[in-house]
């Protein structure tokens, strides 16, 4: 069975930083991209970043670049994502996802997704 599970959410300052952390099942962590969206209230979920099943290819919404850094460790079957200079509007619930090999921005075209946890940045 595939699972994704999250960890790491909580509340942070503005200008603050968190990591996020997602712990991958063993069985797709080698051969698939692994990426992070986030859903505020009253709205769609929305990619954040990415990084390709090789972990030499990233991508970031323009919202987060400069402030987020997306990262793996296959040996650890984890993907990380560290937040730096965060702000109100990060707050949101924050997915992992997984799917086969390259990353797209697209929400619909991840296979597999874990649970949420929950990031609330205050003013």
């Amino acid at each position: 069975q595939v699972q994704l599970v999250e960890s790491g959410g909580g509340l942070v300052q503005a200008g603050g930083s968190l990591r996020l952390s997602c712990a991958v099942s063993r069985r797709i962590i080698g051969g698939y991209a692994m990426g992070w969206f986030r859903q505020a209230p009253g709205k769609e979920r929305d990619f954040v970043a990415g990084i390709d099943f090789s972990g030499k290819t990233t991508r970031y919404a323009d919202s987060v670049k400069d402030r987020f850094t997306i990262s793996r460790d296959n040996a650890k079957n984890t993907v990380y994502l560290q937040m730096n200079s965060l702000k109100p509007e990060d707050t949101a619930v924050y997915y992992c996802a997984a799917r086969p090999m390259l990353v797209v921005t697209t929400t619909g075209q991840w296979n597999y997704w874990g649970q949420g946890t929950q990031v609330t940045v205050s003013s």
